[in-house]
């Protein structure tokens, strides 16, 4: 691609979106499968990456070393967020339904849909412990189950290595607990 140059500020322009370039090249397919992880939607997570990497370019250095701990951290809070808008939002639509007394059900047709049904309530059940337990807990299973190495998590939340596996240990004690206190639908 020829790039016609005039002037210095154009120079640093072509730099700073080459920089960028390259981060996103390198993280993208990463912070996709972090909100996937989390959404089990990778549609839903191009999205999330979408607006973490544009969140991103408009307020640090491409360049900046924190970017990918920065990114990864951010997709999981976006996509937690995310499910938590579906939640209350399926929750008002459904008030309004019952209110109106049309309360329908929208359902796929499945190849054997008792085994669906029971995978897609797990599914549920999983992102909502998820969005119950704190924030630092969410992440840090997110992270881990996206296949990130205890050092990654450590640069992505922030803390030293070892205490990577203590953290991790403490998150999937409150998940197990919220999982276990859910009541069965």
């Amino acid at each position: 691609m020829a790039r016609v140059v005039v002037g210095h500020a154009l120079m640093q322009y072509t730099g700073v979106r080459d920089s960028f370039e390259r981060l996103f090249i390198a993280e993208y397919a990463r912070v996709v499968a972090v909100a996937d992880r989390i959404l089990g939607d990778v549609h839903e997570a191009e999205d999330v990456a979408q607006e973490v990497f544009t969140d991103y370019h408009h307020r640090h250095p491409a360049d900046a070393p924190y970017a990918a701990a920065w990114l990864y951290r951010a997709a999981v809070h976006t996509a937690l967020n995310s499910i938590r808008g579906k939640r209350r939002r399926l929750q008002r639509e459904t008030l309004h339904e019952r209110d109106s007394g049309r309360l329908s059900l929208d359902i796929e047709p499945a190849q054997d849909p008792q085994h669906a049904l029971l995978k897609e309530e797990l599914r549920d059940e999983v992102r909502a412990a998820l969005c119950r337990i704190p924030p630092k807990s969410a992440s840090v299973l997110a992270l881990r189950y996206s296949g990130m190495s205890y050092l990654e998590i450590a640069e992505v939340l922030g803390v030293r290595v070892n205490q990577v596996g203590t953290l991790l240990r403490r998150a999937e004690a409150a998940f197990r607990k919220e999982v276990d206190r859910e009541p069965s639908r």
